[in-house]
């Protein structure tokens, strides 16, 4: 059994990143894991971003 299957990833939020506009400062950012093999393809999800008070886009980060 192979080791090391499973790693962390970071989500962060593209529209905090692209708009120099917004209220407070900072980036929404998530962790979470994913499998490597099965999921070569970089993360797409929607999550709650506390900086933009909406559901936006999250994607994974090196």
């Amino acid at each position: 059994m192979a080791k090391g299957v499973r790693i962390i990833i970071t989500l962060e939020c593209t529209e905090c990143r692209s708009n120099l506009n917004k209220r407070s400062p900072g980036v929404s950012r998530y962790t979470t894991t994913k499998n490597r093999r099965n999921t070569t393809a970089r993360l797409e999800l929607k999550k709650f971003c506390t900086h933009c008070n909406t559901h936006t886009v999250h994607k994974e980060i090196k």
